[in-house]
C-alpha cells in the first residue's frame, strides 16, 4: 500500500502555513536567528511564501514564486555564520513539535533540512551565482526524489 505524500500526511497547506509561522517567531526568538528574520526589508508575505515553500517540497502544488531558484538567490551572498544553520535547523524541528507534526515523518523533515541547509550555505560566499530555472527539489518518505 502507497502512503500519501508527507504533504497530504501531515494536514496540507494549513500544516505547513502553522510549521511556518512557529519557525519564523522561534527564529525571531533567538539571540542570533532575530536580525535576518525581524529585519524590514523582507518580503511582507515571508511567512507564508516559506509555507508554500516547504509544502511544495513536500507534495504540495507548487506555488513559490521563481521555485528553487528563487529561494537560493534570497539566501546567496550572504554570508550566512558557521552555526546558524545548526540553529536555523533547531528551530524548525522543535517548530513541528509545536504544531503536532506526527513523530514519523520527522526524520524524514530533518533529512530534508539539513540537505537544503547544506545547499543554502554552498551558496552562501560573496560572489555567489545561483543557476537560473533549478527546479523545486520532491521530498517523500525515503528522502530525495527529483
Amino acid at each position: 500500500m502507497d502512503r500519501p505524500s508527507i504533504y497530504d500526511y501531515v494536514g496540507g497547506g494549513p500544516a505547513f502555513g502553522a510549521l511556518a509561522a512557529k519557525h519564523h517567531d522561534r527564529c525571531l526568538a533567538d539571540p542570533e536567528l532575530n536580525h535576518p528574520f525581524a529585519h524590514p526589508d523582507g518580503h511582507p508575505e515571508h511567512v507564508q511564501r516559506l509555507g508554500a515553500y516547504w509544502a511544495e517540497v513536500f507534495g504540495g502544488p507548487a506555488t513559490f514564486p521563481g521555485g528553487h531558484s528563487a529561494m537560493l538567490a534570497v539566501h546567496s551572498c550572504q554570508e550566512i555564520p558557521a552555526g546558524w544553520d545548526q540553529r536555523f535547523l533547531a528551530c524548525f524541528l522543535a517548530a513541528a513539535d509545536d504544531v503536532g507534526f506526527p513523530e514519523d515523518v520527522k526524520p524524514v523533515l530533518k533529512a530534508y533540512m539539513e540537505w537544503a541547509l547544506a545547499e543554502v550555505v554552498r551558496y552562501s560566499p560573496k560572489g555567489s551565482v545561483v543557476p537560473e530555472n533549478l527546479k523545486t527539489p520532491q521530498w517523500g518518505w525515503s528522502g530525495l526524489i527529483e
